[in-house]
């Protein structure tokens, strides 16, 4: 309070403050400092001090420089003296009037405070007139604060005058010093003049800064006074705000204390209430057990009588049936036809009787709402010739019973059952009535007997009254039948014309009533439904003569429950009397009266009828209780009777009159005790069964709380589950009593309840205990169950006489007391004795040790008051002292205090009410221990504090050390009664070493609570550059990078000079290499990279941390699984409800609930199997599902702290698996920041996937895709793509610059693969707010095919011209896409004509030809053809192809090349086709090459085939045959190398070598030879082995053909075979025959003689002939040569 003293100054405490300059000026120092006044002036009166000093010793150098100073240096130093001393001048001059300043705003606060002091001395008298004591103590705090500031701005003051006195003395001393130097030179003067004008320009400059300073100064003060002004202000409200606060908590602890209270009472009410219910009920199921036992034991022994008797009339039947020769079988069919026909006539019956009683049911409620109806309206309604709903329902049950058509009754009752549905209750009463009684003309079980009398026929009663037949009393309706309606016509006409006998005997004729009634009226009287009375009257004749007597009837509202048994009589003479026995069979519990009319010869009579249920009837006798005068503290009781005449009994209660109660409201259905038929009796359970399902769930049956309707429900629900019969529908009104908190004066005795039996009376005892003196008059009620008794009222009156002495406040409350603290309070005792009485004032002992009352004897005088001081010091064993008085629950003391009177026996009695509390503060836990932390992290802990008090306390932690702090608010606050805080001790060591401490929180009383701590203090070798990282908001599968370094700065272990690294107190680290390694969480979106690593000292390495939000992988396959359960399920729906629909038309309830049953266990066995499905990372559902929740994701945070472990060592200098020493106190700790959220640009097709996979693409190709997305963010985005690879298959279309809100977009991606690769690329779609990654797929496959040809070459062989053969080959597609090929022949090109413009081949060599075109057909066609052209090969397939070779003349060199193009633009295969044609059959290869592969333009000659064989050739060997014509030849250069494949011969004809003999003349024969030129090369080595000899061979064929030969066979033969061999050749086989198509191999071998020259070739020659069709010959040359070998 002291503290808060000076916050409340009045606005003049600094208005009146001059300031230097302009007060809105602004501070130049923008750092604002609070500083204490006392403490600037205290700074400039030290900084003055020291100036006489510096004066002094200044003086003394002045004067010893005089004397040392030599003549000629006078002037100068004069000069300089001078300025000094002018400069000390100016000096002092500007302190002095600094300090004058001073002094001005020091008595300028010093009236201020003086004015203050005054204005809080009149604050202070006018609180103290007020009798605040709070205002009072704050304001004396504010004036003694006043006083101290006075005292020290006096001190202040004298200080300032002191060394201001000093100043000016000092000044003075210049002034003297100063003028002899004035005398000097006049050069000096002018020195000095510049000197002091520079000195004044600088003062001025000074004093320009200080009057700046003073300024900002003041400034300072104002707003530091103004800032506590507003701080006083505001702490000033928040004192009322709490005080009003404690206000309302206590009276909020008074109301939950009472409502706790009265919430007890109320559970305890219903715990009482539902144990007597469960006991009711368990009683009433064991009477309901015995019941059905003895009902079952009847029904069983009933059953075996019936039968036994069935049994033995049917064998009696049967016996008589055969002993009089009938047939017995056919006689009990007819029997039992015509039983099974009367009970279907028995149950048609019954239900006609059931539709009546429905029937009657509904016009009696029509009945109750007319009668309402007229009771609500004011004026009778206007009758009306429409017929009414009644009028109606009794025309249908006349038809009915006039045996009509039923089926206009059935409509009827359709339209009238929803416009007015009967009651439950009167229909059970209606169906219990009519069950009960039964019919009359029936007997049921219950009548008959298993019992037979001892003489037979001595039960047996001859005589039968005579009854009214059965029918019509069933159809006596409203009009009657067609022949009572015309007798009761005559009857009404006959007596209203008067038309009756006179009786007159002797003169006197008789008037009045011809027959009296005994009893004159007939009353059932208290009548119960479902039971049948009887009673007799007695009809006497009252007339003169005789007379005769007939039953008229009922009146029409009695026919249903009357039934009359009367046999007339006959003629009957005066005086005579006749019985009538009146039936009644009560159906529902209303009165009824009428009359039973009765027509005699005089006239018509009738006698009064009156039913009355059983009633209560109920009384008081007495209604005003007058008790008199008694006694304050005397206690007397009267009695009151409640007496019930009528004959049904209820349950009452007494209780004050402005009390509610409402009675329990039960309505019970009765028992069927008849026995019926099984069909009756289940379709009297139906019935039963349906009434109490609509009593239950109708809430228009009773008009009662639903609370109390769901509970019977419920109750009933339950007995007819556990087999127990349903008696009725109780509905229980719960009561709510409000509990008297005060005692009452007049009051109930203990019976104050209870039930009230028939013609009975209760006696309730009323106490009257006089508390307060005065009248006392109380009214009380008596209310009933049955709500047709109305509620008694009677009054009590009494008169209380006081006692003298008395205590105007019986309750003293002390309200909030804690423990060990003096609570004090007077108690006045006032009397009005007139005279003085002594009083004697006890505590009661077990209070006598923690409360006293001072004095404890005292005298109080005539009609005068009486003080007593009461003390309360609460110890801590009150609860156990105090016993009854204290409630340890709420802490609640009631202490009573008595003051006894002389000469009074009644003491005066108060009470002393308070709420005792502790003012404990629980520190949990008592010790912390916050273990290994480093110096570069802090360590959180949290402690509860919790206030066992009921009172707000305040409290703080003081003394905290400066590696701790306590949040929030720094440890300080203010507790809420029984409240828990939970606050945060932080720990954060400085250094390396153990701590050990203790953290002390006071209370506002100064109670003290101490937490005992301790920890250890850890200096790792490493740190990390931040120990926080804050990542920016990152969109989901985006990515956020940060970095940091590790740093090693231990380098040295001189722990003097800087702080080592250690663990404690225990030895420091080693200064070495040190490694790491980052432990981040599983399963985490982070990536630190490098996380493991080796830091050297004075060193250091960067981390690059990577935060990248994905969706949990579990989630995603959740919702895939819903996204695939969903149309199962509804599909399944769909099947359940079209199945519930067709199991509505054919099964009954419960098949269908089985049939349910059964559907759920089928619908959910898919649905368990699609959830458990396991999708993968690349499915269409996963990816589906993560781009939905992506697309619904809210954002996300995670908080992550990642562990560094730091161990000593180098990570690549350890051995093996052997790991590093490290201590996991060292460890560091990273915590990282991550924020996710939705992204702003995502994929909108395919579902959403991110994936776009071209799939397979033939190398050469391009496929397109096209992916949408969209801009879901609110704003606008700037769109950048990443780079794709410039050489690689994916390139962006359409790439954008910038996206609307909302747009969607379709980029178009293209992929071209050039080579079979699996590609893929990341394009990134960057905005500012998120990157979208688009992953791209495709796979590039080579058209790969394989052709079954081997070298590429199809040679076709031999063909006779003009015919063909086909050859086949395959094409194999070895990649995994279709492939598209076409196949084309060099010879249909478009090309061909170009080529045929170059040179021809023939004059180019060998080995510059390129035309792979040969021979063709002169027709024009091509000479090979395929099939087929084109066509698409699927992958892995194989395609067949088949070539064809149809020559159209003889040529060895038809030749083509065959193209296999994919795709239209690749080439594939080149094959190159190779075909053979000649006319004849025989064919020879083998040999040198002697022509070119060309076509010759020479004409060749047909064979004469007369010519003769054997004819030689004319002119040598050298000619080529005759032939027609000049004979072109091309000249060529014969090559002696042998080609790679052996090219058959030419037919035509060659050159002659160079160095063979010319030929001679051609002649005839010389024409068909064909010379074969066979080269043989023998290598001869260098070594000694002999070499092998030289081979050759030649082939013989003979061609397959169609066409008819003579011969099938070709043969051939070599001749000159010895000469050769003389030549060293061997020739194996020399002859021999070749079967069609086949060939034959003629080996040829050489090896040179012994005299034959190597530098000479051998040439021999042979014939081969050969021999078909047509007979060839062919002259051999062999030229044989011996080489040298390599």
């Amino acid at each position: 309070m002291e503290e808060d003293a000076s916050l409340f100054p009045k606005k003049e405490l600094l208005d009146n403050v001059p300031l230097v300059e302009d007060e809105r000026d602004e501070l130049e120092d923008r750092e604002f400092e609070a500083e204490f006044l006392p403490g600037e002036a205290g700074n400039s009166a030290d900084s003055g001090c020291l100036c006489p000093e510096k004066q002094h010793n200044a003086d003394a150098d002045i004067s010893k420089k005089k004397t040392a100073i030599p003549d000629g240096l006078q002037a100068r130093h004069l000069r300089k003296t001078l300025s000094h001393l002018e400069k000390l001048r100016e000096e002092k001059e500007l302190f002095i009037q600094k300090t004058r300043g001073e002094l001005h705003a020091c008595r300028q606060r010093m009236d201020l405070i003086t004015k203050q002091q005054a204005s809080v001395s009149a604050e202070v008298a006018a609180e103290k007139e007020a009798n605040n004591t709070a205002a009072v103590g704050r304001l004396q705090a504010v004036s003694r604060r006043l006083c101290t500031e006075l005292n020290n701005e006096r001190d202040l003051q004298s200080k300032i005058k002191a060394l201001l006195q000093k100043s000016e003395s000092s000044m003075w001393h210049i002034a003297i010093q100063e003028r002899p130097l004035k005398d000097g030179p006049k050069s000096a003067q002018e020195e000095e003049v510049a000197g002091r004008k520079r000195l004044q320009e600088q003062a001025a400059k000074e004093e320009a800064a200080l009057e700046k300073a003073e300024r900002n100064r003041l400034l300072r003060a104002r707003k530091s006074i103004y800032l506590q002004r507003e701080h006083g202000l505001r702490h000033q409200k928040l004192v009322e705000d709490a005080q009003k606060n404690h206000k309302i908590a206590v009276r909020f602890l008074k109301a939950s204390l009472r409502r706790i209270r009265e919430q007890e009472r109320k559970e305890e009410r219903k715990s009482r209430a539902h144990m007597k219910r469960r006991m009711d009920a368990v009683l009433a199921l064991k009477n309901s057990i015995t019941a059905n036992r003895e009902t079952l034991r009847k029904f069983q022994a009933w059953g075996q009588a019936k039968a036994e008797l069935a049994e033995q009339k049917a064998q009696a039947e049967k016996e008589m049936i055969l002993g009089q020769g009938g047939d017995a079988f056919k006689h009990l069919f007819h029997q039992r036809r015509c039983q099974e026909l009367d009970a279907q006539k028995r149950t048609f019956e019954e239900e006609q009787k059931l539709r009546k009683q429905e029937i009657v049911s509904r016009i009696l409620k029509e009945a109750a709402e007319e009668e309402n109806r007229k009771k609500k309206q004011s004026s009778p309604a206007k009758a009306t010739d429409r017929l009414t709903l009644r009028d109606k329902t009794w025309r249908c049950v006349t038809d009915v019973c006039e045996g009509r058509d039923t089926a206009v009754l059935s409509r009827h009752l359709l339209d009238s059952d929803g416009a007015a549905h009967p009651k439950a209750p009167q229909l059970l009463e209606a169906i219990s009535s009519e069950s009960v009684q039964g019919d009359p003309g029936n007997t049921s079980w219950e009548d008959d007997t298993l019992a037979e009398p001892e003489v037979p026929g001595l039960w047996k009663e001859d005589y039968k009254p005579y009854q009214v037949p059965k029918e019509e009393v069933a159809r006596k309706t409203v009009g009657g039948t067609k022949m009572d309606k015309d007798t009761l016509a005559r009857t009404t006409e006959q007596v209203r014309c008067r038309v009756t006998h006179k009786r007159v005997v002797s003169r006197c004729e008789f008037k009045g009533r011809p027959f009296n009634s005994k009893p004159k009226l007939i009353h059932f009287k208290d009548f119960d439904i479902g039971k049948v009375y009887k009673k007799k009257i007695t009809l006497i004749n009252a007339t003169y003569t005789i007379n005769y007597c007939k039953l008229v009837g009922v009146e029409d509202h009695l026919q249903d429950f009357i039934h009359i048994e009367f046999d007339p009589p006959g003629p009957m003479s005066a005086g005579m009397s006749c019985e009538v026995l009146v039936t009644f069979k009560p159906m529902i519990n209303k009165d009824l009266e009428g009359n039973v009319s009765f027509m005699a010869q005089t006239g018509g009579f009738s006698v009064p009828l009156k039913c009355s249920p059983k009633k209560c009837a109920l009384s008081l006798d007495k209604e005003l209780i007058d008790f008199g005068s008694y006694v304050v503290g005397e206690t007397t009781s009267r009695t009151i009777t409640l007496t019930n005449i009528g004959g049904l009994g209820t349950k009452f209660k007494f209780l004050p009159a402005s009390e509610s109660y409402e009675m329990d409201i039960s309505q019970s259905v009765m028992k069927i005790s008849s026995v019926f038929t099984d069909e009756d009796k289940s379709l009297y359970d139906r019935i039963i069964t349906s009434i109490s399902e609509q009593q239950i769930e109708g809430n228009e049956s009773f008009p009662t709380d639903m609370p109390s309707q769901k509970e019977s429900g419920k109750r009933d629900s339950k007995e007819q589950e556990e087999g127990r019969p349903t008696e009725g529908v109780t509905v229980t009104t719960v009561v709510t009593i409000p509990p008297n908190e005060e005692q009452t004066e007049i009051s109930l005795g203990e019976v104050t309840e209870g039930e009230i039996g028939p013609f009975s009376s209760i006696k309730v005892p009323v106490i009257f205990t006089p508390i307060v003196p005065g009248e006392v008059q109380t009214k009380f009620k008596v209310v009933f169950k049955n709500q047709q008794c109305p509620t008694l009222y009677f009054r009590v009156v009494g008169v209380a006489i006081d006692v003298p002495v008395w205590v105007p406040k019986p309750n003293v409350d002390l309200k909030m007391c804690m423990y060990d603290r003096l609570y004090q309070d007077s108690v006045l005792v006032h009397t009005r004795s007139k005279v003085a009485l002594r009083l004697k004032f006890e505590v009661c002992k077990e209070l006598r040790e923690h409360m006293e009352l001072l004095p404890e004897t005292g005298y109080i005088q005539a009609q005068s008051s009486y003080a007593v001081q009461l003390k309360f010091l609460p110890r801590h064993s009150l609860p156990e002292d105090a016993g009854k008085y204290f409630d340890k629950e709420s802490r609640v003391l009631e202490a009573p205090m008595t003051i006894r009177v002389a000469d009074q026996i009644k003491p005066v009695g108060f009470t002393v009410h308070a709420v005792v509390t502790t003012s404990d503060l629980e520190l949990s836990p008592s010790a912390v221990d916050f273990g290994y932390c480093t110096i570069y992290e802090a360590i959180r802990t949290q402690v509860s504090l919790y206030n066992h008090s009921l009172l707000p306390q305040g409290f703080g932690f003081v003394g905290l050390p400066k590696f701790v702090d306590i949040q929030p608010n720094d440890g300080f606050g203010t507790i809420l009664p029984l409240e828990m805080l939970h606050l945060d001790v932080i720990f954060q060591p400085t250094k390396a070493k153990e701590y050990n401490f203790e953290l002390v929180c006071k209370s506002e009383i100064n109670r003290c609570f101490k937490l005992a701590c301790r920890a250890v203090g850890v200096h790792p070798p490493l740190e990390l550059s931040h120990y926080q990282v804050k990542f920016a908001a990152t969109s989901l599968y985006d990515m956020s990078v940060a970095t940091l370094y590790v740093i090693n700065s231990h380098v040295s272990m001189n722990s003097l000079t800087h702080s080592v690294p250690r663990i404690g107190s225990e030895d420091a680290s080693p200064v070495g290499p040190t490694s790491f390694e980052f432990l981040p969480p599983p399963d985490s979106p982070i990536t630190i990279s490098p996380s493991v690593g080796t830091v050297l000292p004075g060193k250091r390495c960067l981390i690059q941390v990577v935060f990248r939000p994905v969706l949990p992988s579990k989630l995603i396959h959740q919702e895939a699984s819903q996204a695939l359960t969903k149309p199962v399920e509804v599909k399944l729906l769909r099947k359940d409800t079209a199945t519930q629909r067709k199991d509505l038309r054919r099964q009954s309830s419960t098949p269908r609930l089985q049939n349910q049953d059964r559907l759920h266990r089928t619908s959910t066995t898919p649905i368990a199997e699609l959830c458990e499905q396991d999708f993968k990372f690349s499915s269409d559902e996963y990816q589906a599902a993560q781009a939905t929740l992506a697309r619904s994701f809210q954002g996300k945070f995670d908080k992550f702290v990642v562990p560094c472990v730091v161990a000593s060592g180098d990570t690549k200098d350890r051995k093996g698996t052997e790991p590093l020493s490290f201590s996991p106190h060292n460890t560091l700790y990273l915590e990282l920041w991550c924020p996710a959220v939705a992204p702003s640009i995502v994929v909108t097709s395919n579902r959403g996937k991110t994936i776009s996979n071209f799939g397979d693409i033939a190398v050469g190709h391009h496929g397109i895709k096209k992916v949408s997305i969209q801009n879901i963010s609110a704003e606008d985005l700037a769109v950048e793509f990443s780079m794709l690879n410039p050489n690689g298959p994916f390139v962006l279309l359409n790439a954008i610059s910038k996206l609307l809100a909302g747009e969607t977009h379709v980029l178009t991606l293209s992929f071209s693969p050039h080579e079979s690769v699996l590609a893929q690329e990341t394009l990134d779609i960057i905005t500012k707010r998120g990157t979208l990654s688009l992953t791209l797929l495709g796979t590039g496959v080579a058209s790969m095919i394989t052709c079954s040809i081997e070298g590429n070459t199809l040679d076709m062989g031999y063909v006779i011209a003009r015919e063909s053969v086909s050859s086949s080959f395959k094409l194999q597609n070895c990649s995994t896409l279709p492939i598209k090929f076409s196949l084309r022949l060099d010879s249909l090109s478009r090309s061909k004509s170009e080529d045929q413009q170059r040179l021809p081949q023939f004059l180019a060599s060998r080995a510059q030809r390129t035309e792979v075109v040969g021979t063709q057909n002169n027709s024009g066609q091509s000479v090979f053809s395929v099939i087929p052209v084109k066509g698409i090969m699927d992958p892995g397939k194989a395609q067949d192809f088949t070539v064809t070779f149809s020559p159209d003349h003889e040529s060895l060199y038809f030749s083509d090349r065959l193209q296999i193009v994919l795709f239209e633009k690749k080439l594939s295969h080149q094959i190159l086709l190779k075909g053979a044609a000649r006319e004849h059959m025989m064919f020879v290869e083998g040999g040198d090459p002697l022509d070119v592969p060309v076509e010759s333009l020479t004409v060749i000659p047909t064979y004469d085939p007369e010519r003769r064989e054997g004819e030689p050739w004319g002119g040598g060997g050298g000619g080529l045959g005759a032939v027609r014509g000049p004979l072109l030849l091309p000249t060529c250069t014969l090559s002696p190398r042998k080609p790679e494949g052996q090219l058959p011969h030419s037919l035509g004809g060659s050159p002659t070598p160079p160095h063979w003999p010319q030929p001679g003349p051609l002649s005839s024969e010389a024409e068909e030879l064909k010379p074969i030129l066979v080269t043989l090369d023998y290598i001869q080595l260098d070594t000694d082995t002999p070499a092998p000899s030289a081979t050759r061979e030649l082939q013989v064929g003979c061609i397959r053909t169609t066409q008819l030969s003579p011969k099938k066979t070709v043969e051939f033969s070599l001749d000159s075979s010895t000469a050769l061999q003389h030549k060293g050749f061997t020739i194996e086989p020399s002859r021999g025959s070749v079967e069609r198509g086949q060939t034959k191999t003629i080996s040829i071998s050489w090896m040179p003689p012994a005299d034959f020259d190597p530098d000479h070739p051998l040439m021999v020659s042979a014939l081969l002939q050969l021999k078909g069709d047509v007979k060839e010959t062919y002259k051999v040359l062999f030229v044989a040569q011996v080489v040298t070998g390599p």
